[in-house]
């Protein structure tokens, strides 16, 4: 501020998680190296606090792996965005997401620029360039947009981030300056894979830019690792919930929506909900995780995966007012814009529902809007 510096920021959604992360970092690397605005600071923000950051599990691991220290990271709780902003300093992208939260609107105006494969819930800007595809990946995006600049660009360390190993691979070109889905199969980038459950057609998520965007890393580092071995590692990463506490677990993978004048906080936690639910003192943690941060009720989505890494999900819809509880389950029992197949399970507690989900390819970004529309 004092230089009057433009500062471009870079930032992901506030689930922060690895697909997220790596976003922001690669894309903000890309602009830094190819931007005509040499003067403005290009910085990717992870946008959580600092103090929240170990509980990214795979996102440590993946960062470990390729030597990038945490210290060199910037967190939101580290960078005053509405202070640039005031300045007139302040330019954003947001990559994973395309809306801001109620307590960041005042930073709408700032953003130029989005990268999301979700659906658009709103307009933009005329002045913002806003690609918004349904693909498995942000990542695939992030790729595409670099393999589109200038050759180059797309160096070691950034494919290497993108695709979560730690080797040394060499460089090869892209046969006629394209992405391909031909060639070797080999190992497709871990932050792609982990988000599109290593390329199974069987968890719902893997389109083919996905596949492309595989091929193009593939053919340009073909010295890569066995697949299954990334994946198994993130997903392992990813998946470790050991040692942490309940409130930690929720916290983990946490989206929060806003209805009338209440919060309702969604998690996936990745155990099944048998142990989920055998957790000591975990009606105790519940409430006191919701009284904490003002939420008036949870539904927690448990994934775990198979042998042939297929996904089950099962719901537990947590809130001491009846009220909202009943308003929920109604609305993912009667879902039709994914139906879920839910089937109730006995549960402990009066105040905490809890389903089988017949539809496991719903995702919990499938069902956030279910969830939305009945708030």
């Amino acid at each position: 501020v004092r230089r009057h510096q433009e500062v471009h920021v870079v930032m992901g959604n506030e689930a922060c998680d690895l697909d997220s992360t790596v976003s922001a970092l690669a894309l903000a690397y890309f602009l830094a190296k190819t931007s005509p605005a040499p003067k403005a600071a290009f910085i990717p923000v992870l946008n959580i606090p600092r103090a929240e950051f170990a509980l990214r599990t795979e996102t440590t691991f993946l960062l470990g792996e390729q030597g990038i220290p945490a210290a060199s990271l910037i967190f939101r709780d580290e960078i005053d965005l509405e202070g640039l902003h005031r300045a007139g300093l302040l330019s954003l992208t947001l990559v994973d997401h395309h809306v801001l939260p109620g307590a960041d609107a005042a930073l709408e105006e700032a953003v130029v620029e989005v990268l999301d494969h979700r659906p658009l819930e709103r307009d933009r800007a005329p002045g913002c360039q806003v690609t918004a595809e349904p693909v498995g990946s942000c990542a695939t995006l992030v790729t595409e947009r670099i393999a589109q600049g200038p050759p180059g660009v797309l160096d070691r360390p950034t494919a290497a981030l993108l695709h979560g190993e730690d080797g040394r691979p060499s460089l090869s070109p892209i046969r006629g300056g394209r992405l391909t889905t031909d060639g070797p199969r080999l190992s497709p980038p871990g932050t792609i894979l982990l988000d599109c459950v290593n390329l199974s057609p069987a968890a719902g998520k893997v389109t083919p830019r996905d596949v492309a965007c595989v091929s193009l890393l593939e053919e340009r580092f073909p010295e890569l690792p066995a697949r299954d071995t990334i994946f198994e590692a993130l997903q392992a990463a990813k998946f470790d919930v050991s040692g942490l506490t309940t409130e930690q677990m929720l916290r983990k993978d946490l989206k929060v929506l806003s209805g009338d004048e209440l919060l309702l906080a969604i998690s996936a936690i990745y155990v099944d909900l048998e142990t989920f639910l055998r957790r000591p003192d975990l009606l105790q943690d519940l409430d006191a995780f919701c009284q904490a941060q003002g939420y008036a009720g949870l539904v927690a989505m448990m994934i775990s995966f198979n042998e042939r890494n297929e996904p089950s999900r099962q719901l537990a819809v947590y809130s001491r007012r009846e009220t909202l509880r009943s308003v929920v389950c109604q609305a993912l029992e009667e879902a039709t814009t994914p139906s879920l197949h839910l089937q109730p399970l006995p549960s402990p507690w009066s105040c905490v529902s809890t389903y089988a989900q017949g539809n496991a390819l719903a995702s919990r970004k499938k069902v956030l809007p279910v969830l939305r529309a009945a708030l």
